[in-house]
Protein backbone atom coordinates (compact mmCIF):
# COMPACT_ATOMS: atom_id res chain seq x y z
CA UNK A 1 0.00 0.00 0.00
CA UNK A 2 1.80 3.70 -0.75
CA UNK A 3 2.10 6.31 1.43
CA UNK A 4 -0.74 8.30 -0.47
CA UNK A 5 -3.29 5.61 0.05
CA UNK A 6 -5.72 5.41 2.57
CA UNK A 7 -8.35 3.27 3.97
CA UNK A 8 -11.31 4.94 5.49
CA UNK A 9 -13.20 3.89 8.95
CA UNK A 10 -15.67 4.83 10.65
CA UNK A 11 -16.45 4.76 14.22
CA UNK A 12 -18.38 6.83 16.69
CA UNK A 13 -16.33 8.33 19.87
CA UNK A 14 -18.63 9.98 22.45
CA UNK A 15 -19.46 14.40 22.40
CA UNK A 16 -17.39 14.95 25.09
CA UNK A 17 -13.94 13.13 23.10
CA UNK A 18 -15.39 14.43 20.10
CA UNK A 19 -15.38 18.24 21.01
CA UNK A 20 -11.60 17.39 22.59
CA UNK A 21 -10.91 15.94 19.42
CA UNK A 22 -11.85 19.07 17.42
CA UNK A 23 -10.29 21.53 19.58
CA UNK A 24 -7.01 19.68 19.90
CA UNK A 25 -6.68 19.62 16.39
CA UNK A 26 -7.98 23.41 15.61
CA UNK A 27 -5.05 24.40 18.17
CA UNK A 28 -2.47 22.09 16.15
CA UNK A 29 -3.67 23.71 13.17
CA UNK A 30 -4.15 19.81 11.68
CA UNK A 31 -6.95 18.00 10.45
CA UNK A 32 -8.80 15.50 13.02
CA UNK A 33 -7.88 12.73 11.01
CA UNK A 34 -4.05 13.38 11.47
CA UNK A 35 -4.84 13.29 14.90
CA UNK A 36 -6.24 10.14 15.35
CA UNK A 37 -4.35 8.47 12.75
CA UNK A 38 -1.63 10.01 15.33
CA UNK A 39 -2.98 8.66 18.58
CA UNK A 40 -3.40 5.13 17.06
CA UNK A 41 0.00 4.79 15.85
CA UNK A 42 1.29 5.59 19.40
CA UNK A 43 -1.44 3.09 20.91
CA UNK A 44 -0.37 0.54 18.71
CA UNK A 45 3.61 0.96 18.62
CA UNK A 46 5.34 -1.87 20.68
CA UNK A 47 7.79 0.98 21.50
CA UNK A 48 5.28 2.84 23.41
CA UNK A 49 5.32 0.32 26.50
CA UNK A 50 8.67 -0.31 26.65
CA UNK A 51 9.42 3.39 26.81
CA UNK A 52 7.01 3.44 29.45
CA UNK A 53 8.11 0.64 31.40
CA UNK A 54 12.05 2.19 31.10
CA UNK A 55 10.81 5.58 32.50
CA UNK A 56 8.72 3.93 35.44
CA UNK A 57 11.85 1.45 36.02
CA UNK A 58 14.42 5.11 36.17
CA UNK A 59 12.24 6.48 38.59
CA UNK A 60 11.99 3.68 40.80
CA UNK A 61 15.93 3.73 40.28
CA UNK A 62 15.82 7.05 41.55
CA UNK A 63 13.25 6.54 44.52
CA UNK A 64 15.01 3.70 45.89
CA UNK A 65 18.62 5.74 45.50
CA UNK A 66 16.69 8.51 47.40
CA UNK A 67 15.23 5.84 50.32
CA UNK A 68 19.10 4.87 51.02
CA UNK A 69 20.01 8.06 51.29
CA UNK A 70 17.25 8.63 53.63
CA UNK A 71 18.29 5.62 55.73
CA UNK A 72 21.81 6.40 55.74
CA UNK A 73 20.19 9.82 57.18
CA UNK A 74 17.89 7.95 59.88
CA UNK A 75 20.96 5.83 60.51
CA UNK A 76 23.62 8.70 61.17
CA UNK A 77 21.13 10.49 63.52
CA UNK A 78 20.62 7.29 65.76
CA UNK A 79 24.38 6.90 65.96
CA UNK A 80 24.41 10.18 66.77
CA UNK A 81 21.61 10.46 69.46
CA UNK A 82 22.81 7.04 71.25
CA UNK A 83 26.46 8.44 71.59
CA UNK A 84 25.47 11.60 72.99
CA UNK A 85 22.93 9.87 75.15
CA UNK A 86 26.15 7.30 76.63
CA UNK A 87 28.01 10.20 77.33
CA UNK A 88 25.32 12.09 79.05
CA UNK A 89 24.72 9.32 81.27
CA UNK A 90 28.19 8.61 81.94
CA UNK A 91 28.77 12.04 83.11
CA UNK A 92 25.75 12.78 84.76
CA UNK A 93 25.50 12.62 88.13
CA UNK A 94 22.23 11.52 90.46
CA UNK A 95 21.77 14.72 92.59
CA UNK A 96 21.54 14.85 96.36
CA UNK A 97 17.57 15.63 97.90
CA UNK A 98 18.55 19.63 98.60
CA UNK A 99 20.37 19.81 95.05
CA UNK A 100 17.59 18.62 92.98
CA UNK A 101 15.61 21.80 92.28
CA UNK A 102 19.14 23.52 91.21
CA UNK A 103 20.10 20.39 89.03
CA UNK A 104 16.76 20.63 86.98
CA UNK A 105 17.24 24.50 86.88
CA UNK A 106 21.01 23.41 85.31
CA UNK A 107 19.32 20.95 83.02
CA UNK A 108 16.68 22.91 81.81
CA UNK A 109 19.33 25.59 80.76
CA UNK A 110 21.62 23.29 79.27
CA UNK A 111 19.24 21.54 77.34
CA UNK A 112 17.54 25.38 76.02
CA UNK A 113 20.91 25.63 74.88
CA UNK A 114 21.05 22.16 73.31
CA UNK A 115 17.75 23.06 71.00
CA UNK A 116 19.15 26.65 70.44
CA UNK A 117 22.44 25.30 69.38
CA UNK A 118 20.48 22.30 66.91
CA UNK A 119 18.49 24.91 65.72
CA UNK A 120 21.38 27.39 64.75
CA UNK A 121 23.03 24.24 63.10
CA UNK A 122 19.90 23.19 61.03
CA UNK A 123 19.58 26.74 60.14
CA UNK A 124 22.97 26.73 58.68
CA UNK A 125 22.86 23.54 56.44
CA UNK A 126 25.53 22.12 57.89
CA UNK A 127 25.17 18.56 58.57
CA UNK A 128 26.93 15.95 60.65
CA UNK A 129 26.91 12.83 57.94
CA UNK A 130 27.94 15.79 55.59
CA UNK A 131 30.86 16.66 58.17
CA UNK A 132 31.42 12.32 58.29
CA UNK A 133 31.79 11.94 54.60
CA UNK A 134 34.31 14.52 54.46
CA UNK A 135 35.66 13.18 57.47
CA UNK A 136 36.06 9.42 55.59
CA UNK A 137 37.22 11.31 52.79
CA UNK A 138 39.98 13.27 54.33
CA UNK A 139 41.33 10.61 56.34
CA UNK A 140 41.36 8.71 52.74
CA UNK A 141 43.59 10.99 51.54
CA UNK A 142 45.75 10.88 54.46
CA UNK A 143 46.23 7.14 53.97
CA UNK A 144 46.91 7.65 50.78
CA UNK A 145 49.43 10.16 51.10
CA UNK A 146 51.17 8.40 53.85
CA UNK A 147 51.03 5.09 51.65
CA UNK A 148 53.14 7.03 48.59
CA UNK A 149 55.23 9.11 51.31
CA UNK A 150 56.44 5.88 52.40
CA UNK A 151 57.58 4.05 49.52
Amino acid sequence: MSKGSRVKHTFRLPPQLSRQLADYAGRKRVSQAAVVEAAVSSFLSPDGSERLEAAFSRRLDRISRQLDRLGYHVYVGNEAFALYLRRWLSATALPSGEETAAARAEAEKRFSYFVEALARRMETGRLLHEELVRDDAFGDQQESRGASGSG
